[in-house]
């Protein structure tokens, strides 16, 4: 399953597979602006506007920045399911001894991160974001990885792609299990009966990707009124589209092709404009935060702690093979600290308390820039100059499928 690759660029230096992160930063900046500006009224009106869906007794009824968190959302973690599966079956993940390192590697990533997290914010009552800094920005951390160009050697960014899907893992396994407050049972049972329909039509090999939405959409609607996450629904959903239908062309691919604009160019720049607004009048305030603080070192030192010396570890007791030098391993593991959309996203899941939300988000800003120019410093010292780098014709890079837009699978070529 090779994949395409460009030479691109664009405003004459930005590589294309950076595109996504770019769009994430200006809509971060976007919304710090419009927060201290005249218009902050307006931007708080708007997301605290009711929106019900639905009829008018029985519809669903939620700020328009919970159907943000929790509806568009639900498509991000579709397509991550999507992305996540299509890793487990052919990816990085699809071999148990090559994935053994990742995995270690993502859960060292994830543990001490949420440590250090407890070690400032426990005292202080703050502990249930233990989450936040254990989250990774897959396309923003992919997407500064590729400033580097041809120096990062394919191995050392399939090695990051596969410790984020993992991440990704952990977090979609976090939010279901630590951060749903009431289960509501019957609600929960006919999301189990939605659930088996979708089950079934993967046994059969439905390809209709439309059927599955609409059902998916069925499911997410249980999910919600039960009390657990909605956002859930779209991983599960993901987790029955088909890998090959009964012609042996692949839904999951094709899917995953169609859905990676509006992903990528749509729903994340939108969550993150939506969630990334900080008044800066008084924000001096709350620098030395519990929760400022470990959100940015669980961010900045956690990660590439947790990861370079669990990789690190794993590899010397399996006498396996690292993916690039110690130091290439530092510099990356510092990237995997871009945190952002996903510790953003759990940030607003962890604290209901709007006082909260300042703190969240300078502490998860501060951390993933922090982590982004360590990481680029790190890589740029010890990795090869793009001179001393040989073309290899033919070789895979295992990141093509999530930053290029316009992937090439056999499947589709195919169906065509």
């Amino acid at each position: 399953m090779a994949s395409t690759s460009s030479d691109a660029k664009y405003f004459g230096f930005l590589p294309q597979e950076a595109v996504p992160g770019a769009l994430l930063v200006a809509a971060a900046i976007a919304a710090m602006i419009v927060v201290n500006s005249p218009l902050a009224g307006l931007y708080h009106a708007i997301l605290n506007t009711s929106v019900t869906v639905g009829p008018t007794d029985g519809g669903i009824e939620m700020k328009f920045s919970y159907w943000i968190k929790n509806g568009l959302m639900a498509i991000f973690f579709f397509f991550v399911g999507l992305e996540l599966k299509r890793e487990l079956l052919e990816g990085q993940l699809s071999n148990p001894a090559a994935a053994i390192l990742p995995i270690v590697s993502a859960a060292g990533g994830m543990a001490i991160p949420a440590l250090i997290f407890l070690f400032f914010a426990a005292p202080a009552g703050f502990g249930h974001g233990w989450a936040i800094p254990a989250a990774t920005d897959i396309a923003f951390a992919l997407g500064v990885l590729s400033l580097l160009g041809n120096r990062v050697p394919p191995a050392l960014k399939a090695f990051l792609l596969a410790v984020a899907v993992v991440d990704d893992l952990g977090a979609i396994v976090i939010v279901a299990f630590f951060y749903t407050e009431t289960l509501h049972i019957h609600y929960l049972i006919q999301a189990a009966v939605v659930l088996g329909v979708l089950i079934a039509l993967n046994r059969f090999k439905v390809r209709s990707i439309g059927l599955y939405v609409l059902i998916g959409v069925v499911l997410w609607v249980f999910m919600h009124q039960s009390g657990v996450s909605g956002t859930i629904a779209g991983v599960l959903v993901a987790a029955c589209v088909p890998m090959r239908d009964r012609h042996d062309k692949s839904p999951l691919h094709e899917a995953e092709h169609d859905f990676r604009p509006w992903v990528l160019f749509g729903i994340m720049p939108v969550f993150a404009f939506a969630n990334a607004g900080v008044d800066l009048a008084g924000a001096e305030k709350y620098l030395t935060h519990p929760v400022t603080l470990g959100a940015a070192l669980g961010l900045v030192l956690g990660k590439p702690i947790g990861i370079a010396l669990s990789g690190f570890a794993a590899a010397k007791l399996m006498r396996a093979k690292l993916p690039g030098t110690f130091p290439q391993m530092v510099g990356v593991a510092c990237v995997a600290g871009i945190g952002f959309t996903m510790s953003l996203f759990i940030g607003a899941l962890a604290f209901k308390d709007p006082s909260l939300a300042t703190p969240t988000r300078l502490g998860v800003y501060a951390g993933s820039v922090i982590s982004a120019i360590l990481g680029l410093v790190i890589l740029s010292r010890f990795l090869p100059s793009s001179d001393q780098v040989a073309n290899v014709a033919g070789e895979e890079d295992e990141t093509a499928p999530f930053i290029k837009p316009e992937p090439v699978f056999e499947a589709r070529d195919r169906a065509d």
